[in-house]
């Protein structure tokens, strides 16, 4: 089984801690649509006639796409791939695009999930992160959308500064009280480069405060536990029958192609990744070529990445599917790491413990074979 990434990068306005290739201009969307397709067409043979399991529309905002152009891509993708019946497809949106009348449009669509960028409910958190929908546009669109899908995730930003525990807390209530069944959860991050990384430099936004994250992601834990859901990966959380079969397809180490600009692909021994320019990309697939460079993976880079997203799910490292020699060497370097009480192997399987949840990241860099 595989899965298929579309990277629709487009966005009406840029999100101030936002690292994601996207632009604001949509002159090219019909273009790039296109372009898309043609790649596809050009990849088929790519996945060795694997079957397509999941498929999802990221970003940018694949809520600006009219349901001509999902359903352009979606043909596209069944014409030329094996999809088992009743596949995953996910479609990322935005709270000021889910008008009735798009729900009620993506409802008769083939898409069967929504993955709702809610970020928070309050207006302060929201104006602070330039987003373009406001608190009451959350909850409305929350309110029509769990009319017509069963399947909705959220996402929503924790260690925002100025952000108590208390309103933390109303967050996540208020998303339980939607029936909400998926919530991915993240610490707010300043990364280079970013309208965020400039105000904080310049003193004009606090620095994310790391003790207060940490609370914030105890408070998560704790909360999404009393409310049935399963802390399946390291920012997710689903209640039973509800993990995203996609993103989990990547942390089990499944084959994927992504598709559009700066789009990743994983075949299990080699990685490739789509240029981060809109127009390069049209000009290169005009021409009949792949906007794409590929890496081999070594393996050391192979263990690396089963190490990484291993370690940041429920399913752990299994000791039994690493070579010998680096299995003694992952024994030998987690020892301190499991006096510390920050992992633990349980039937043979290296895992974190809630004590070392927050460190999952830093825990297998420092575990990494150079």
């Amino acid at each position: 089984m595989a899965g298929i990434y579309l990277h629709i990068p487009f966005c009406k306005q840029a999100c101030y801690y936002c690292d994601f290739h996207f632009s604001t201009s949509l002159k090219r969307k019909e273009e790039l649509i296109v372009c898309m397709v043609k790649e596809l067409e050009l990849r088929k043979e790519e996945l060795n006639n694997e079957i397509i399991e999941t498929i999802y529309f990221g970003g940018g905002t694949p809520s600006l796409l009219s349901t001509k152009e999902i359903t352009l891509l979606l043909d596209t993708i069944y014409q030329n791939y094996q999809v088992i019946e009743q596949p995953e497809i996910t479609l990322e949106a935005n709270p000021d695009d889910l008008s009735e009348e798009k729900i009620l449009e993506l409802a008769e669509s083939p898409v069967n999930r929504l993955s709702i960028g809610v970020q928070s409910f309050f207006e302060e958190d929201l104006k602070s992160m330039n987003r373009a929908h406001n608190a009451e546009e959350a909850k409305n669109c929350l309110s029509l959308a769990t009319r017509y899908f069963d399947n909705i995730t959220i996402d929503l930003i924790y260690g925002v500064p100025n952000m108590t525990n208390e309103r933390w807390k109303e967050n996540l209530q208020i998303a339980f009280d939607f029936g909400i069944s998926h919530i991915s959860s993240y610490a707010l991050t300043v990364e280079p480069k970013t309208v965020l990384d400039t105000f904080v430099k310049n003193g004009k936004y606090p620095k994310p405060d790391e003790v207060e994250a940490k609370a914030h992601f105890d408070i998560l834990m704790e909360e999404t536990a009393k409310n049935g859901f399963v802390h399946y990966e390291i920012s997710n959380f689903g209640k039973p029958d509800y993990f995203s079969k996609h993103n989990t397809s990547y942390w089990l180490g499944k084959r994927y192609i992504g598709i559009g600009p700066s789009a990743h692909s994983f075949n299990k021994t080699h990685r490739s990744w789509n240029i981060s320019n809109n127009a390069k990309y049209i000009k290169t697939l005009e021409l009949g070529n792949l906007p794409n460079e590929i890496e081999e993976l070594t393996e050391e880079d192979r263990f690396n990445e089963y190490l990484m997203t291993g370690l940041r799910t429920i399913w752990g490292v299994s000791l039994d599917k690493i070579n010998p020699i680096f299995r003694e060497s992952l024994l030998a370097s987690s020892k301190k790491f499991i006096e510390q009480g920050l992992l633990t192997i349980e039937e043979d399987t290296l895992k974190t413990t809630s004590k070392g949840k927050f460190l999952a990241d830093g825990l297998a860099s420092e575990l990494f074979i150079v």
